[in-house]
């Protein structure tokens, strides 16, 4: 299989797949809005690098978990605890922010490691990435061959860094463009995380009725 291909799929996957508002972007987004784009920039290559991790445990893993779902649903299950933890953190954030003057210049704040942080509690990334290769898988457009896994890889880690960039260069055009959504990105990011939370628990509880 064309080494290209699986550099492309896994770019576009990620790429596509940030695209909506979700706790990743929306945290970047807000992250340059408050600081500079080194900040913005240290954040993004952060979340990127655990893609990287992500994809990779997604793919040696994949074959495996497609043979025993109940993997999926632990990891599923163990998502909703924490996207309901950073719910109420994030919402807690941006009551603070409205009596808060923020410091653009916060060189505390290490974020890079935020982004590690972040994009390590996104626990649906592997569930997502492991279904897009079973999804390919089926086609035959995926090969399980060392270097296929690291070009598929890279572009999944390329992917989510270009979409993040994406949000941090343009980030005063969306404020603009968008208004009142970006006014309080903390309590954005707390409804998403929240509603993510409330989706996965009702297909979760929908399974069990069928079954």
């Amino acid at each position: 299989m064309d080494l290209m291909m699986h550099f492309l799929i896994g770019f576009l996957v990620a790429f596509v797949g940030s695209i909506t508002p979700s706790m990743l972007n929306m945290t970047a987004l807000r992250t340059r809005l408050q600081n500079d784009k080194k900040s913005a920039y240290r954040y993004i290559l952060g979340v990127s690098v655990v893609v990287l991790l992500q994809g990779y445990i997604a793919v040696v893993l994949s074959k495996y978990i497609i043979e025993n779902p109940t993997i999926l649903e632990v990891i599923a299950q163990f998502g909703i605890v924490i996207f309901i933890l950073l719910s109420v953190y994030f919402y807690k954030e941006s009551k603070k922010e409205k009596l808060i003057v923020v410091d653009k210049n916060n060189s505390q704040t290490n974020f890079f490691l935020t982004g590690l942080i972040l994009s390590s509690l996104n626990m649906f990334a592997i569930p997502f990435f492991c279904g897009v290769v079973a999804f390919v898988d089926v086609f035959n457009w995926f090969s399980f061959d060392a270097s296929s896994v690291a070009f598929f890889v890279l572009g999944s880690g390329i992917g989510t860094f270009s979409i993040l960039f994406f949000y941090v260069k343009y980030a005063h055009t969306i404020q603009e463009k968008t208004g009142k959504l970006t006014k309080d990105i903390n309590l954005v990011i707390s409804i998403l995380t929240v509603a993510v939370a409330l989706i996965s628990t009702l297909k979760m509880g929908y399974k069990l009725i069928i079954i």
